[in-house]
């Protein structure tokens, strides 16, 4: 009799471990295609991390447009029909919810945990710094900081004008993420005159030796974020952890001059909100990487587009060139450092759409939203599917639209001027004659669309906008192939490549 009482119980406990595995999962009448895969719990999670673009070609493939499938012990139902996202991204919190899914990558990647009002003071923060007046403000702050870096010698002569050699990458990402970081979270206190120049040499080795910290951490990010670190790396992951929330810490910040109010404000509303002091300097570090960790990454395939396409490269910089000439800061032998200004870069079609461009090319985030009550979702086809309770929803735009060639002819091709027309406006996008509202996203949509892209893209311009006015520009090879990306970057933003091209620059004047 006992025998038999052990017998039931390991049954049901092995029953009731196989429920938890998804096992006796079954697709109900209503729902998407469900697809599990062969390994218990895991189900594709290998394959999505090899590379999460295959896989999902290969699961549209099989299934269309919409399908569940089962990605270490968590169903996702992957929404690749561009009509759709709107409903999906526009959703009322209380049936499909960001936050769940954000928070937790949160707590596990930075070490901070969320509160409940840290969407509204980002969102609050963000519209009253990095967008409109406030934005103006952050633009010329960013340009100081960049003409610091950069150490412009306008002086004329053929000896100033001799190359110099570096690697793209490893230039675009430094003195992007150096001059954002400074323009943020404010730069060496000095007084007079005679210090300045002290203060200035520091703030250019302390943001050089924190970008090379930045650096390692970033590296380690994908595989921190789907745990999959092995001991070794996850304890120098913990280590960089530390360095940052002791580096960004708010004593520490709070001592520096030209603090911008993006952070300041967020940083005394935790406060008031009753956040601990250890968990808002863990916060500064979330700020540091969400507004850092994606501009210098773009601004290089930027650039090294327009290298390896001529035409472009001309026609970018005669913009800026006529820019700068019909705002009166055209460049000559001897003259001023350009003072460009936010409205300066309003007047950049060209630029825009080349940007817009290469976030297209090298944008690919992962939308992911929490399912919590069951809800219907209609495909533009008309058939009407029910996402389940408990489930997640996810769009991967990169795939689904950014790259497909139904609504971008040619989607592997750089096209500069893809995002406009001729007269300098902005192109409309269609698929199966149906106008398309989210025809690229690399900022994401809805509630969770990006609340700095305003700050990120004048940050981008700047640089390149400088880059143009003040350079030549070749590749060092000039039949240098474009590197492949790092595939195990899917989801988290802008691609990094698998390896840095040299190129070298020198004055134009």
């Amino acid at each position: 009799m006992a025998l038999w009482v052990v017998l039931c119980t390991l049954i049901a406990s092995l029953l009731g471990e196989l429920y938890l595995l998804g096992m006796f999962r079954r697709r109900r009448p209503d729902e998407p295609p469900l697809d599990k895969g062969t390994i218990p719990w895991l189900g594709y999670m290998l394959d999505f991390r090899k590379d999460s673009s295959e896989f999902l070609k290969r699961m549209q493939r099989k299934h269309g447009d919409i399908f569940t499938v089962l990605i270490g012990g968590y169903y996702f139902t992957f929404v690749m029909d561009p009509f759709c996202f709107g409903a999906i991204t526009k959703e009322s919190r209380s049936k499909l919810d960001f936050r769940t899914f954000a928070s937790k990558l949160v707590q596990q990647v930075f070490g901070y945990k969320p509160i409940e009002a840290n969407h509204s003071i980002i969102h609050a923060s963000s519209t009253k710094h990095l967008m409109g007046d406030g934005l103006t403000v952050m633009t010329q702050a960013t340009l100081e900081n960049f003409q610091k870096l950069m150490f412009f010698n306008l002086s004329s002569g053929e000896e100033k004008r001799v190359w110099q050699e570096d690697s793209l990458f490893h230039y675009c990402y430094n003195i992007v993420f150096r001059a954002g970081y400074l323009a943020l979270y404010g730069s060496e206190p000095h007084q007079g005159a005679d210090n300045k120049e002290k203060a200035i040499e520091q703030d250019c080795i302390h943001s050089n030796q924190l970008f090379y910290e930045f650096r390692k951490y970033d590296r380690l990010f994908p595989r921190l974020a789907s745990s999959v670190l092995p001991p070794k790396e996850k304890r120098e992951a913990e280590r960089l952890k530390r360095l940052f929330w002791s580096t960004l810490a708010v004593k520490k910040t709070w001592q520096k001059d030209n603090i911008s109010g993006w952070i300041r404000d967020q940083e005394q509303l935790l406060a008031e909100n009753g956040v601990p002091e250890y968990m808002r300097d863990r916060f500064m570090f979330v700020l540091l990487w969400a507004s850092q960790g994606n501009t210098g990454p773009t601004a290089f395939w930027l650039l090294l587009y327009l290298m390896k396409h001529p035409e472009a490269m001309k026609a970018l910089k005669d913009e800026v060139d006529k820019v700068s000439r019909e705002n009166g800061q055209e460049m000559k032998p001897g003259s001023p450092p350009v003072n460009i200004t936010r409205d300066m870069l309003n007047q950049t079609p060209r630029l825009d759409s080349a940007l817009e461009e290469t976030l297209r090319l090298v944008a690919a985030p992962m939308l992911v939203r929490a399912v919590l009550q069951d809800t219907s979702l209609k495909m533009s086809s008309g058939t009407e599917y029910t996402l389940r309770k408990g489930d997640r929803v996810a769009l991967f735009p990169h795939m689904s639209v950014q790259m497909n060639p139904e609504i971008h002819p040619d989607p592997h091709e750089f096209k500069y001027d893809r995002f406009i027309n001729p007269d300098g406006t902005k192109k409309d996008f269609y698929k199966n004659g149906k106008r398309l509202k989210y025809f690229n996203m690399p900022w994401g949509a809805g509630v969770s669309i990006c609340p700095g892209r305003f700050f990120a893209t004048a940050e981008m311009k700047l640089f390149v906008f400088l880059m143009l006015s003040y350079y030549d520009l070749e590749l060092v090879n000039r039949e240098e192939e474009i590197p492949a990306i790092d595939v195990s970057r899917w989801g988290f933003g802008t691609m990094h490549p698998v390896r840095d091209v040299r190129f070298r620059y020198r004055l134009r004047f």
